[in-house]
């Protein structure tokens, strides 16, 4: 990408608010009036939400949450926001949602465990989706989703902006000029302490349907560190750290080195300092990914001090030529012997590709907001938008989030089962493992149905 295809694609083409207080948005963006619907009006669905309509003048017609407090407040931000000031319609159940058949994009930002049924269901119901990452719980529900996408013909764009963060577009290209030469290995990572929490069990509150809540996963009973953001804790809703954090890296250095599903999955670890609590997530976890001739790893750690400060969450490329260390906020090109150095901050105006945060100051006082991941959803958005008019792929492509999202859980089984894991990605199996094999569909719980990539 050069820096007038990222113009014309992305930040710099867009516009920031009219003297009159009406939104002027880029030429190619203009016509996008589409419908859309949000399932999952909580933290980021509402981040998500929020910046397709910073750069198209979408009519959000329909929200849904099981959390009726959070979904009215989600419908109050929305009326005020949008161009039209129509308050959208409000649902419990997504399914009654998507019987409308109205929506031209679905974004689905729910807890994990529920990603894969309603991003079947909108494809089906004729949406193109935005999906939060990761895309599922299990290699099968990844699976199905793909399958659904592709059977009914529909865009699918995955949350993992990283693919369209400026700085680090301009540091893939790094990579892509042969800067680092032959890489061998990359580590990606995320450090962050955490303490014991122990909330007592307690009855949900009024404004939540907790059976709706919990779905097709295990039920347990409810505390207040589940709902809301604290599901991330429990391995009953998602795929502990490297679900959530690891995802982003890992999936950032695939796009950035053009890679696909690794052929070994290794990984060790353990909930070793907060057992005392009740979420069972590891609070370590080290995996290997082997790719033949190139070694991924991830390694999480809860406690004691990150090994660099500047870099807590990131990847670190160590190639013949040099080492180059990216993460959310910034990078650092380093050769070897003759040669520059590049630092670049996320918003830094020496950049090759220019953020637009300057032309959004509502950023600036919105609640919950990531300042700084800002202009890749804004980027991130426009790239589905430019896909569902040309009906091409988009840079996170539901493939590309599937084989992201199947390596994170195959860490996991491993770790599970104390053993490595050769990878099969045409098969979609372990080779030679029944025991791994039967781990790749979690059971759901009645009533609800897990979905095959035969059945969608």
């Amino acid at each position: 990408m050069n820096r007038r295809e990222f113009m014309r694609l992305g930040a710099g083409a867009l516009a920031g608010w009219a003297l009159s207080g009406g939104r002027a948005f880029a030429a190619e963006m203009a016509d996008q009036k589409k419908r859309v619907g949000l399932i999952g009006t909580g933290w980021y669905g509402k981040v998500d939400l929020l910046r397709l309509m910073q750069v198209a003048p979408v009519e959000v017609v329909s929200l849904c949450d099981v959390d009726r407090q959070l979904l009215a407040e989600a419908a109050e931000i929305v009326a005020g926001r949008q161009l039209s000031k129509r308050r959208p319609r409000t649902y419990g159940d997504y399914r009654e949602m998507l019987k409308e058949r109205d929506l031209d994009i679905v974004l689905i930002a729910t807890p994990d465990h529920w990603h894969a049924l309603p991003m079947i269901a909108a494809v089906q119901a004729g949406a193109d989706v935005y999906v939060q990452k990761p895309i599922g719980v299990d290699v099968v529900e990844c699976r199905a989703m793909v399958a659904a996408a592709r059977k009914h013909g529909r865009v699918v764009q995955v949350g993992t902006q990283r693919r369209s963060t400026p700085h680090l577009i301009e540091a893939r290209e790094l990579i892509k000029e042969g800067r680092l030469g032959r890489i061998g290995l990359v580590e990606t990572y995320c450090y962050g302490r955490r303490g014991i929490s122990n909330p007592p069990d307690e009855q949900p509150p009024e404004s939540l349907d907790y059976e709706m809540w919990t779905g097709p996963a295990p039920m347990r009973p409810f505390n207040k560190n589940i709902h809301p953001r604290g599901w991330r804790s429990y391995m009953e809703y998602g795929n502990g750290t490297i679900g959530d954090m690891g995802i982003h890296m890992i999936d950032m250095a695939r796009w950035m080195m053009d890679l696909g599903s690794p052929r070994r999955i290794s990984s060790t670890g353990g909930n070793y300092f907060h057992r005392e609590g009740k979420p069972n997530i590891p609070d370590v976890q080290t995996a290997t990914f082997d790719y033949g001739d190139l070694q991924m790893t991830w390694h999480h750690r809860h406690w004691g001090e990150a090994p660099d400060p500047k870099y807590t969450w990131g990847a670190t490329f160590y190639g013949e030529k040099g080492t180059l260390k990216a993460s959310v906020k910034s990078f650092d090109f380093t050769p070897i012997g003759e040669g520059k150095a590049i630092h670049r901050e996320w918003d830094d105006p020496a950049a090759k590709y220019p953020v637009d945060s300057d032309k959004f100051p509502e950023d600036k006082t919105e609640k919950g907001i990531e300042y700084h991941v800002a202009p890749a959803i804004r980027l991130h958005m426009k790239n589905l938008l430019e896909c569902g008019a040309s009906r091409g792929r988009p840079c996170a492509d539901i493939a590309e989030g599937s084989a992201s999202t199947a390596a994170c859980v195959l860490a996991n089984i491993s770790l599970q089962l104390g053993r490595s894991l050769a990878w099969d990605e045409a098969k979609g199996c372990v080779a030679g493992d029944d025991e791994a094999n039967g781990l790749l569909a979690r059971a759901y719980r009645s009533p609800w149905l897990h979905p095959t990539p035969e059945g969608v």
